[in-house]
């Protein structure tokens, strides 16, 4: 798959991203409303059991390739699997039994800063500069001002908050593990595998926690999150995220981040009636500027594409 740089319009590219914020916003709302009645880590584990088996019917169908070959290509669907499926979604499934899943999705919109960090480290794709610096120290200051204790119900707890916190982490982790894993394995079936991978390491997760799924009462809230998550938020979302990763690349991508939280704080309001107080939102800014201060260029770029494809309608 390649990785290529094209210019960021109103395109289809551009509706894939807008889909896709919306996807993956609403998503931290429907989780919320699923956990009000099945335990964590069975509730995401069942969620990527049956999107992995989709996903993998579907690869069967249309690649010539139905499961990995080789060791590089076993290890990228063994890291995907772990950090962006089991741990990234056991993370917060736990942390949003605490925090909202407004709250949730502005911790997570750290993502984006940690990938930089990380990619940087261990990678050394570019070094941390002064401006840079700075930017890591304001996404970093952005999750303290949310979890201060005079921050409102969201600052109450602090253990969700170091959940989503970690779930955030392990998302920008598996993303730069995974880039120097190049294979020529179809997304379709790395996808799947990584679900399923992931699925049975929540179970097994499910499981140390003493959790059951027999005395689960499956309301019709319930079913329509878990129907949700494992379909739009699930089998879509990821596959327009693997096709915009082509069409767009990383930099581009990672923006993503920055409007999941307003999808979730509008649909946390309309759905449940909750509302972000202003140290959430004061956060969230802090962590926007600080991905803005890390990846200035890339941000400046996607900037002037919009505001000429804007002028060109």
């Amino acid at each position: 798959m390649s990785y290529r740089q094209t210019p960021f319009s109103l395109s289809p590219a551009a509706v894939m991203f807008v889909l896709l914020s919306a996807f993956w916003g609403t998503s931290f709302v429907a989780i919320e409303i699923g956990l009000h009645t099945v335990p964590a880590l069975s509730f995401a584990a069942l969620r990527y059991t049956i999107a992995g088996a989709l996903i993998f019917a579907y690869a069967t169908y249309t690649t010539d390739r139905w499961r990995p070959r080789g060791t590089t290509e076993w290890l990228a669907a063994t890291v995907a699997g772990v950090l962006v499926i089991a741990v990234y979604h056991g993370a917060l499934y736990l942390g949003e039994l605490r925090v909202s899943g407004a709250v949730a999705a502005i911790v997570v919109s750290l993502s984006p800063v940690l990938t930089v960090a990380f990619a940087s480290g261990l990678l050394g794709n570019a070094s941390i500069d002064r401006v840079k610096s700075l930017g890591l120290l304001l996404g970093f200051a952005g999750v303290a001002v949310i979890a201060a204790p005079t921050g409102g119900a969201a600052a109450a707890d602090l253990v969700g908050i170091a959940l989503v916190f970690l779930a955030a982490a392990s998302f920008a982790l598996g993303g730069v593990l995974t880039r120097p894993l190049s294979t020529d394995l179809p997304i379709e079936t790395l996808e799947a595998w990584a679900m399923l991978l992931g699925s049975l390491v929540l179970w097994v997760g499910a499981f140390a926690r003493g959790e059951s799924l027999a005395a689960v009462e499956w309301t019709l809230p319930a079913l329509a999150s878990l129907a949700y998550l494992t379909l739009v938020s699930g089998c879509v979302a990821f596959l327009i995220y693997f096709e915009l990763l082509d069409r767009i690349g990383a930099a581009e991508l990672n923006l993503v981040g920055y409007a999941e939280p307003v999808v979730a704080a509008l649909a946390s309001w309309a759905l449940l009636g909750t509302v972000i107080d202003e140290s959430a939102v004061v956060g969230f800014l802090a962590i926007f500027a600080g991905f803005a201060l890390l990846k200035h260029d890339a941000v400046a770029t996607v900037a002037t594409d919009t505001a000429a494809a804007v002028r060109s309608y």
